[in-house]
């Protein structure tokens, strides 16, 4: 918890120290990702009080329960009606944002990088075009085989729940206390599973932009690069986390609900949801600097000369001199 809390307070200061950077970034490339994002979320709660249902939604909601009904899941499940409705919705906000993800969001992603590891002293504007485009693409290469990964986990997880299930069907232990706690068991493993996927591909993004490696070989080194620091993942990633569903519980409340109930915008209405909008692309910058410094942290660990040796190096100047603190 502690070394969670000191990179914490060290991404803060390294976004504050180049703010007018990151601000930039949030503002020209963060900024349509967030978009689409809450305006999925949007088109989500609004199907879900109305008749009215995105095409795209009904889609995915019918094939998924499709692929439960097929697999044995008992629809009075906890577990099977939690799967269905989220699952529906992560689908669709993903496809929803997709495109804006690997343009915009692989942009962000490298620019913030950039600006910490190789222009930690250049605080006004984006690092160079030519320097971002030279990592565009492993960038964009790791992205892609994250987004398969995460596809992938989710279709093993599914498959040992479908076991789980027809190993308790078979043995005889099908009574509502035996469903229960099995879907219990299920969705706290599904939980966890996908914040170690989350970090995984997140650490390993960092690792292409920095190393200049290939999509796989990134992800491996993310897998070793986190071995015994999973617990100040999972706590940064459960931070980063609880910030965003924060922010998009605001835009819902002070966006979303007004609008559907006077059915129009207004001046102050708008003004506030671009607000609520920006907030969330400062988040999403943050969290990428989180993770810059947790790969900061986790080299360090293993090289001590790591700092003086390799050129990429994050430390914050003004933080060790003690110039500042938050």
């Amino acid at each position: 918890m502690e070394k969670a809390t000191m990179i914490i307070r060290r991404s803060v200061n390294t976004f504050l120290y180049s703010y007018h950077t990151f601000s930039s970034i949030a503002a020209l490339l963060v900024l349509p990702v967030s978009v689409s994002i809450l305006l999925s979320q949007a088109l989500i709660s609004s199907s879900s009080s109305s008749s009215s249902s995105p095409l795209l939604l009904l889609t995915i909601t019918s094939r998924i329960q499709s692929l439960f009904d097929a697999a044995g899941f008992p629809s009075s499940s906890l577990l099977f009606s939690f799967l269905n409705t989220k699952l529906s919705e992560t689908s669709f906000s993903f496809v929803f944002a997709f495109p804006s993800s690997i343009t915009f969001l692989v942009l962000a992603k490298a620019s913030v990088v950039l600006t910490i590891f190789e222009f930690p002293r250049h605080k006004v504007a984006p690092p160079p075009l030519s320097s971002l485009l030279r990592i565009y693409r492993p960038v964009l290469g790791t992205f892609l085989l994250s987004s398969l990964i995460f596809i992938s986990i989710n279709a093993a997880i599914f498959s040992l729940l479908f076991l789980a299930f027809s190993l308790v069907n078979f043995l005889g232990f099908s009574s509502n206390n035996s469903v229960f706690g099995l879907s219990a068991f299920g969705a706290i493993l599904y939980s966890v599973i996908l914040a170690f996927t989350i970090v995984i591909c997140n650490l390993a993004i960092i690792v292409s932009a920095v190393e200049n490696s290939s999509c796989f070989l990134s992800v491996l080194k993310a897998c070793m690069i986190i071995r015994g620091r999973i617990s100040t993942a999972l706590i940064l990633a459960l931070f980063s986390n609880l910030m965003m569903a924060a922010v998009e519980a605001l835009f819902q409340y002070r966006v979303i609900r007004p609008y559907h109930l006077n059915r129009k915008f207004n001046l102050a209405l708008v003004g506030e949801g671009f607000s609520i909008i920006y907030m969330h692309s400062i988040l999403i910058v943050l969290d990428v600097i989180l993770t810059c410094m947790f790969y900061k942290s986790c080299k360090s660990g293993e090289q001590p000369n790591w700092d003086r040796d390799d050129h990429h190096h994050i430390e914050l100047e003004a933080e060790e001199k003690g110039e500042f603190q938050v």
